[in-house]
């Protein structure tokens, strides 16, 4: 991820619907949310969340699929792992405690049960 795709990611997730659908969507893991589901998460309005839902397709943090009638959405776990790591890449200056704290938070989480793992 260079500077401006890291730029367009921050900007559609500076608004608090985006930011929400994202949670959202990275809660509902790989199988994502309909649409209806989605915007009722969220708390708007079905047509006003498909324009943030653009915004995020477009910075390459969702994806969205057909199955028969719906729209299904998910979190891109590329970019948003793309985000993070452009965030984290010089991380350190050779001070790797001064990383552990956000290291240790993305490790925390079991991917398999979606549970925090204990500390």
């Amino acid at each position: 991820m260079d500077e401006r795709q890291a730029l367009a990611a921050f900007a559609a997730l500076g608004q608090e619907h985006r930011l929400r659908a994202v949670r959202a969507l990275v809660t509902a893991g790989p199988d994502g949310l309909a649409a209806g589901v989605l915007a009722e998460t969220v708390g708007v309005a079905g047509n006003n969340l498909s324009f943030h839902l653009k915004e995020l397709s477009h910075a390459g943090l969702i994806s969205a699929r057909r199955a028969g009638k719906s729209v299904i959405y998910s979190a891109a776990y590329a970019g948003l792992s793309d985000l993070v790591q452009f965030l984290m890449r010089d991380c350190c200056q050779g001070h790797p405690e001064v990383c552990a704290p956000a290291v240790a938070a993305l490790g925390a989480c079991d991917c398999a049960t979606g549970d925090i793992a204990p500390a």
